[in-house]
């Protein structure tokens, strides 16, 4: 089997009023912006993968194609070892690495998963909010995740003010005594389109975390300094029982090795789209369990990533699946949009797709309603 061509489409999907993430400061996002891509082989089958773009976007169909064609999708250890040169020269390649596992899955009949030497298995989700909100409408949030069966939330921080984040931690922990947390910082990195991004200080992290501790149930502060200050992160998890995760967009396997060299995390993260690939994420994990330490990928992206990271947590240890959620502008629709049929949980819990590669469908009437005119 040979890689053929490789087709990309850009696609804008208006989500419902927008929201405000906290990893680009400043700014509302309104649409959803996706990079798709179909790579052809010789045998009729093609894998699809997707990643996030600008509103701009990015052309890197034919950069992909002059390093991939004539390829046999199942020569991985080739093909990645080319994907870190396209890496050094600036696109983020990791997502191509999917679909040419969609290609695998769809020609022997398996989902990834199993490849991988996983099993079908419930994994618990947590909501995984996307924004700062004040205290009366987090805590309907989290009232309607609970009514839905949904064990744990994840809550931004990214006041000027850490106190006032603490402040709605704290009022949730009032109101949900068993509701188990986790803390996303957004310190790691940000996109900085309008915006100046918020750091915070060795301090400042060290106070958030003793602030954490005596608010109990909070499973890992995520992301609280840059991603690439590995002994200042090491310094912070000494000085705290919170534990520390990090690593969803690090690229490459190199920084993974660097973390756990300095006892920087705690939880390993890194998304198959943004960091790894699956065959990297499913090393990391290896890594990481080598190591005593836990595995929890990143998946917000799309519905296409979701799926991804879906079959890498299946092919895991992971106890927790990130369900990122954020109605009414970022919900199961929204992020499936692309997707015949979104990927849902059930009281709580989700299970990877169980067809063919990827295991899902793509919608061909929304994803032509959501092509850009001018790709």
């Amino acid at each position: 089997m040979k890689i053929t061509d490789i087709n990309q489409h850009r696609l804008a999907y208006e989500l419902d009023g927008g929201y405000d993430p906290t990893w680009i400061p400043e700014f509302t996002q309104s649409t959803l912006v996706v990079e798709l891509f179909e790579v052809e082989t010789d045998e009729g089958i093609t894998g699809i993968s997707a990643t996030a773009t600008t509103p701009g976007g990015y052309e890197t169909d034919d950069g992909f194609l002059e390093f991939l064609e004539g390829m046999d999708p199942y020569e991985l250890d080739a093909i990645r070892t080319k994907l870190n040169s396209l890496n050094f020269l600036g696109p983020d390649p990791w997502h191509i690495e999917i679909a040419l596992w969609d290609i695998i899955g769809k020609d022997v009949g398996k989902p990834i998963y199993k490849l991988l030497g996983g099993r079908d298995r419930q994994v618990p989700v947590y909501a995984s909010t996307g924004e700062v909100q004040p205290t009366e409408e987090r805590l309907e949030y989290v009232q309607n995740c609970v009514d839905e069966g949904i064990q744990a939330v994840k809550l931004r921080f990214q006041s000027e003010d850490p106190d006032d984040d603490l402040a709605v931690a704290r009022a949730v922990r009032e109101e949900f005594p068993d509701l188990t947390l986790m803390v996303d910082a957004n310190m790691g990195w940000s996109i900085r389109m309008r915006g100046d991004e918020r750091r915070w200080s060795q301090t400042e992290a060290l106070y958030v975390a003793t602030e954490l501790e005596e608010i109990g149930g909070v499973a890992w502060l995520e992301e609280p300094l840059p991603q690439d200050q590995y002994d200042r992160l090491a310094e912070l998890r000494r000085n705290t029982s919170i534990a520390i995760a990090g690593g969803e967009s690090n690229s490459g396997l190199t920084p993974f090795r660097e973390y756990l060299d300095h006892d920087s995390l705690d939880i390993y993260q890194p998304d198959a789209v943004f960091a790894t690939g699956i065959r990297g994420g499913k090393t990391v994990a290896e890594m990481a369990r080598l190591h005593g330490r836990e595995f929890a990928p990143h998946t917000w992206s799309n519905g296409l990533g979701l799926a991804a990271n879906l079959h890498l947590i299946a092919a895991s240890d992971s106890r927790w699946c990130e369900y990122p959620l954020e109605p009414p502008a970022w919900d199961e629709q929204a992020r499936d949009f692309m997707l015949e049929s979104p990927l849902t949980h059930e009281d709580g819990y989700i299970s990877p797709p169980n067809g063919p590669g990827l295991g899902v469908e793509l919608d061909w009437d929304a994803i032509e309603a959501a092509k850009v005119d001018d790709e």
